[in-house]
């Protein structure tokens, strides 16, 4: 197999690259330091579930201050907990004094529903000031922000607010070791609230050799878009961890079942001919079996996977949102 280190520049990560989390080391105290209690829904999305909360204090405002200066948030702010009989005006009315704002929910077009259906939704602010503005309005709670909202039957109930905050989407564990775009995973159906540092230390606990972990996030408002990528420092971990396929993730209240598979890149040479049989073209096709774990173009990919033992591999390729998926592939 072969594929060396690179050192990568400040691109886009889908043009082979790792942003933003250099600066980052081990250590740095996260804005939550535990997960709600979040479930990812067959459909992708997330079901909360809030806790009660009865004394007074918790509807008084928590003191200014307790964000460290020069932090910066994503726009869509998940907010759980809704009281049931809350409609879309009302949601509106409660956070239009932090700054103009679209209430958003899955599925909302489709279903037409005035309600959100799950008993949480999503504020698009139009300004990031607007999310600031918001964390100082609210109470803090078991490390988690609270901020009361009325509905026409229930009056001041908690509901939960859980801002993304952009230094989360990256952290680097070890500093010292070059990226390797060919010791990266994809990992899928990442639970939303789970940030880069806490998918490195578990994905280093289970397989050892993380280097970097992401979060990926949308190009627009850089919020979770429940996926994630792990770089390893040796091919021993990397193989461990694509070798799994799928991982249970147990971390606080969480336990979910993820998707593990190798970070599929889009313009890497044909291992086996170097571009010479394909005109020079990238590679389309990659091979996860741990036998091959190498880039092809179809013709070296037909020649290769002639041979007994592995005309059963199925080959990788990119799919939107970086996430690589199987192709039914069959040679006549």
């Amino acid at each position: 197999m072969c594929g060396k280190s690179v050192q990568f520049t400040a691109e886009p990560f889908s043009r082979l690259s790792y942003t933003r989390g250099f600066g980052r080391r081990r250590g740095k105290s996260p804005f939550f330091t535990g997960l709600e209690e979040n479930h990812l829904l067959e459909d992708g999305h997330l079901d909360q579930i809030v806790p009660s909360l009865n004394s007074p204090m918790h509807c008084s405002p928590k003191s200014q201050g307790n964000s460290e200066p020069g932090e910066r948030y994503s726009r869509k702010v998940f907010v759980g907990g809704l009281p049931p009989d809350i409609d879309e005006e009302e949601i509106t009315a409660s956070f239009r004094r932090f700054g103009p704002l679209v209430v958003d929910w899955p599925h909302k077009a489709e279903s037409k529903s005035y309600f959100p259906p799950k008993g949480y939704a999503f504020l698009l602010f139009q300004d990031e000031s607007s999310v600031q503005a918001l964390i100082d309005a609210c109470i803090q709670e078991d490390e988690k922000l609270y901020l009361c909202v009325s509905s026409p039957t229930i009056k001041d109930k908690p509901v939960q607010i859980r801002p993304w905050r952009l230094s989360d989407a990256d952290f680097v564990l070890d500093a010292s070791m070059p990226l390797d775009p060919r010791k990266t995973v994809f990992v899928g159906g990442v639970p939303r609230p789970l940030k880069a540092v806490e998918l490195a230390m578990i994905m280093d606990r289970l397989y050892g050799g993380v280097c970097y972990a992401g979060i990926d996030t949308d190009p627009e408002l850089k919020y979770p878009k429940g996926a994630g990528r792990v770089a390893f420092s040796n091919q021993q971990s990397y193989i461990a961890a694509i070798s799994a396929r799928f991982v249970q993730l147990q971390h606080g209240d969480i336990e979910k079942r993820v998707e593990v598979k190798p970070y599929v890149l889009d313009d890497q040479m044909c291992d086996e001919c170097q571009g010479a049989r394909c005109g020079g073209k990238f590679a389309p096709f990659f091979c996860a079996n741990v036998t091959c774990l190498q880039y092809y173009c179809e013709h070296c990919w037909a020649t290769i996977h002639s041979r007994q033992g592995r005309e059963f591999h199925k080959p990788l390729v990119k799919e939107g949102a970086d996430r690589p998926r199987p192709v039914p592939f069959r040679w006549c």
